[in-house]
């Protein structure tokens, strides 16, 4: 696609921008694609500030393609935890493994390769190939998406698929290939500090002559948005079975939240309950069938935990047996001490720490 001067004239201005406020991070510093690739996948899901103690820890412990390979999902999911979107650590995992097997450990050059691996899509794949290599592959995200929207004042959703094309079109029109890697970097992080979701810094924008949205007044009406999405409340309550110096646990199998992490035995209900009425449940007395409770305490009520789609409310009771019964005999049994050695959600972490 030919750039029109204006495109050429905004591109060098944001790259201009971004090499007076560019943030010094540790992967602007390499052009190793698997450690971009860590750094887009940690940056999917948090802020910078908060990626990058787990950007460090994380590849400090798999610092090549090859150790992540090697290792075991379950270790993996550990150096996760807290994150959340586990199913991206598996991914990063199950792709590591295609790597070792299908590239000899080394990660593919072509943009096509690149995007048909497992977990990484347009956006990924743009960062990566354009980051490591300087290929001509516009990425668009959610700071792009708000500065062309802005820019441009473009009406058209963002969450449609005439939305999406559009904005792509728009990205690659403002892209100046030469300059493809530094280009998108700096559109990225000026969406990440200058022209952010709420009170942008208008006044002092590089590109105010040729903002749409500053002329009309309207910065606060982009990006639109037309979908919204449905939220589902679940009601968990978890037992922390305490016998003597034991607890129990299970892994997630199903395809659910937090699939393949440990957690606590653990009945579902379809609203709030009280403990009175959860004894009286089949799964209550199915789980405690031939158990000696000594002492039961709430340890942690109503909890709130936000996901993406879902929103839990979480009961904790910390139970104390003198005896166990069948009901647990499918729950894998362990030193308490231990509990920190296994991958448990964000969730059962904070109850955790709370309990520390």
């Amino acid at each position: 696609m030919l750039n029109s001067e204006k495109d050429l004239r905004i591109s060098k201005m944001l790259r201009l921008w971004y090499d007076s406020h560019k943030r010094d991070l540790p992967w602007r510093h390499t052009n190793d694609p698997y450690l971009i690739w860590i750094s887009e996948i940690i940056l999917q899901q948090t802020r910078v500030d908060q990626g990058l103690d787990y950007f460090y820890r994380f590849t400090e412990r798999f610092p090549t393609v090859l150790d992540l390979a090697n290792a075991q999902e379950e270790e993996v999911l550990k150096y996760w935890q807290g994150l959340g979107y586990y199913s991206r650590a598996r991914n990063l995992h199950a792709t590591a493994v295609i790597i070792k097997e299908q590239y000899a450990g080394v990660f593919p050059t072509q943009h096509k390769e690149v995007l048909a691996l497992k977990g990484i899509g347009e956006y990924t794949a743009a960062a990566i190939t354009s980051f490591a290599w300087n290929m001509p592959y516009a990425v668009v995200d959610g700071n792009v998406f708000r500065v062309l929207s802005r820019l441009f004042g473009v009406s058209d959703p963002i969450d449609t698929g005439k939305g999406k094309k559009l904005f792509t079109e728009l990205a690659y029109a403002l892209l100046d290939v030469p300059h493809a890697g530094e280009h998108n970097q700096a559109i990225m992080e000026f969406g990440a500090l200058q022209c952010v979701p709420q009170s942008p810094q208008c006044a002092a924008c590089v590109l105010q002559d040729h903002c749409v949205a500053f002329a009309t007044n309207s910065v606060q009406s982009y990006p639109v948005k037309q979908q919204k999405i449905k939220v589902t409340n679940r009601y968990l309550h978890y037992f922390h079975i305490v016998l003597d110096d034991k607890t129990y646990l299970h892994r997630r199998d199903k395809k659910d939240i937090w699939q393949g992490l440990f957690e606590f035995p653990l009945i579902e209900t379809a609203g709030l309950q009280t403990y009175d009425a959860l004894v009286q449940t089949d799964a209550y007395k199915q789980l405690f069938e031939g158990c000696s409770i000594k002492h039961i305490t709430l340890s942690l009520a109503n909890k709130k935990h936000v996901l993406s789609h879902q929103v839990l409310y979480a009961n904790f009771y910390t139970i104390e047996l003198s005896r166990a019964g069948a009901g647990l005999d499918g729950y894998q049994q362990i030193a308490s001490e231990t509990l920190d050695s296994f991958a448990v959600s964000r969730l059962m972490h904070i109850y955790l720490e709370k309990m520390a």
